[in-house]
């Protein structure tokens, strides 16, 4: 492989994208990667991309981004529907790929995409950048070095931000349960995923998902548009270890509390916050208390837990990944979240989905 590993891109849209926001300057804020191509649908779009992120090469086709010979990792950054199909032509390609998350739209598709980089033998990255995060880095340090003496129970509150009463053009899809980008998959999940590397895996859930809004509108011009994806996710679960869980996310905006978890133990307690339940998209403040202390008092996290330049958190969380994928490709280390833990996640999010619909305690 060439000194800088070379990138191509699938899905992105000048300015705005997911991509362009967060992908982008995290990739160029690491010294191991060089993006060499970018893709989309349309050669107008593809070279307009290009152009604004002076990227050489513009392809209006996947399928001559992931055979030029110059990408080393193919980067699939459009909507969960299509991600099946372009992981899948770059793995086929011989590809690594870094898929954002959901990896898939369904436990089947994660398991069929798993087990496909597994047969081909390529590094095959998701996008569950929380567990990144300088925060939960440092909460899962402290938890294991028994600042919190046993973990006995957490509480976690968190709003989708999305899923509310109104949404844009670009986030509309997520809406509509069948595209697999719901408020579970999206916020639950990437949080969810974090929380587990802290505390342990979930073994048992006892859900409830419910559509306290049936409706929406589509901003700006507020068109009627139908809410199919559940806005209300209530999780009781028991963790590894015995600790139990009880997790409520809600769509929309709170006007009070739009992040809140808080970890209780033998020993002291740890309460994280923050502007929104996506514990991937936002910088998160911490708190603990210990012993003698009659409260929690704010925590600073150590600079060890942030290792790429000073950056937002969508974008830092990112690179964060990213370098620990560098290193998986280079050296064939295991510390980015691969396809395995995808459907890892994939797992618990079904159990929880089986859950609400039986009505019943569900193993995962």
């Amino acid at each position: 492989m060439a000194q800088k590993i070379g990138v191509g891109i699938i899905g992105v849209a000048p300015g705005r994208s997911w991509a362009a926001i967060s992908h982008i300057p995290a990739l160029r804020s690491l010294d191991d990667y060089e993006i060499v191509a970018l893709s989309t649908t349309r050669m107008e779009s593809a070279r307009a991309a290009a152009d604004e992120f002076g990227v050489d090469k513009a392809y209006d086709n996947h399928h001559d981004l992931v055979n030029d010979p110059a990408v080393d990792l193919v980067v699939v950054t459009v909507k969960v529907p299509h991600h099946r199909e372009l992981v899948t032509a770059a793995i086929q390609a011989g590809k690594h790929v870094y898929c954002e998350w959901p990896l898939g739209n369904g436990l089947a598709e994660a398991e069929e995409m798993a087990a496909l980089a597994e047969a081909k033998g390529v590094v095959a990255a998701v996008g569950m950048q929380a567990r990144s995060a300088p925060v939960f880095r440092f909460l899962k340090d402290l938890i294991a070095d028994g600042y919190v003496g046993e973990v006995l129970s957490l509480s976690l509150i968190g709003s989708g931000m999305n899923w509310g009463a109104a949404v844009d053009q670009p986030n509309a899809y997520t809406f509509d349960k069948a595209n697999g980008a719901t408020m579970l998959s999206i916020p639950f999940g990437h949080t969810m995923d974090a929380l587990c590397q802290c505390v342990g895996e979930v073994k048992e859930v006892e859900a409830m998902l419910a559509n306290r809004r049936t409706s929406a509108v589509l901003v700006p011009d507020n068109t009627p548009l139908d809410l199919t994806a559940e806005d209300q996710v209530l999780v009781n679960a028991l963790f590894e270890g015995g600790a139990v869980g009880s997790i409520h996310y809600r769509g929309g905006v709170s006007r009070e509390t739009n992040m809140l978890l808080e970890i209780n133990g033998t020993e002291g307690d740890i309460v994280i916050t923050g502007p929104g339940g996506h514990a991937q998209l936002f910088d998160l403040s911490i708190s603990g208390g210990k012993g003698e202390d009659q409260a929690v008092a704010p925590m600073e996290v150590p600079a060890k837990y942030s290792w790429t330049a000073e950056a937002p958190a969508l974008v830092q969380n990112v690179a964060q990944a990213y370098a620990l994928l560098a290193g998986d490709i280079r050296s064939g280390t295991h510390d980015c979240p691969d396809f395995e833990e995808a459907v890892k996640r994939h797992r618990l999010l079904s159990a929880i989905e089986k859950s609400a619909a039986s009505g019943t305690r569900t193993q995962v």
